[in-house]
């Protein structure tokens, strides 16, 4: 059932990190690969490693804020693989920022690579599966902020909030067509993005103490539930949020 043999996945914001942690788990399941992200040595890189592991890999610049790189990519991957069956919106940042000293410019630019680039990737990924008629798999990254009140993230967890929302949205529009459509909500896991909270010895501690695994999460812990979302083992499993925290959130 988790057999990915014949699949191409893309992935967003898959050359480091969580996504080139998904993308790992779905090149060992058989997948071959799509990098969409806009650092070009890093997609390099990542393509080299995800080669090894013997899936067949394109990696493209693109800004997932742009509608115009959405569609370049969307058209270059499927001039490679001529079909997508596996889409993870993963693309994303966070900046911490005071809420009442924050500009309109700063919310909007985060807004439009979070929300608006998961709006343009899913819309774009799924006009093509609709064509195909024969379902797909479309995974959007969130994250625990938005269970919890981020006084210095408010922007970052109201993008991921939205992200959420508009993911139930879209399975129920999408059933029909047998794509579903899920969210993954990580909890603290180790990334470049994750470095300044990781040495913050106060918060690590506070994180460590909250975590019953007692240890931070890795990108390999995403390996298995990227996995499972792409498969047909979670065929009628849509709507849905997944938590992947070690029991922060609960505890």
């Amino acid at each position: 059932m988790f057999d990915l043999s014949g699949r191409v996945a893309v992935v967003t914001g898959g050359n480091g990190g969580i996504g080139l942690g998904m993308a790992r788990g779905l090149a060992k399941a058989g997948a071959d690969l799509a990098i969409w992200a806009r650092n070009e040595s890093k997609n390099a890189e990542a393509q080299r490693e995800l080669e090894a592991l013997g899936a067949s890999v394109i990696a493209l610049r693109c800004d997932v804020s742009s509608e115009q790189d959405i569609a370049g990519a969307m058209s270059a991957t499927l001039e490679r693989f001529g079909h997508v069956e596996v889409c993870i919106a993963n693309a994303g940042y966070g900046a911490a920022a005071d809420p009442m000293k924050l500009s309109l410019e700063r919310w909007r630019e985060l807004m439009s690579v979070n929300l608006e680039g998961t709006f343009l990737t899913f819309r774009e990924v799924a006009r093509h599966m609709m064509d195909r008629e024969q379902g797909g798999k479309l995974i959007a990254i969130s994250s625990i902020s938005v269970l919890f009140g981020a006084p210095l993230q408010a922007h970052y967890a109201a993008s991921k909030g939205g992200m959420e929302a508009f993911v139930r949205s879209m399975a129920i529009r999408l059933g029909r067509h047998g794509i579903c459509v899920n969210a993954i909500e990580p909890g603290w896991i180790t990334t470049d993005a994750t470095t300044g909270a990781l040495e913050h010895e106060a918060l690590n501690q506070a994180i460590l103490r909250r975590t019953p695994f007692r240890r931070w999460g890795t990108p390999e812990d995403l390996e298995g539930i990227a996995v499972y979302l792409a498969s047909s083992a979670s065929d009628f499993h849509t709507g849905d949020t997944i938590r992947i925290d070690g029991g922060y959130s609960v505890f």
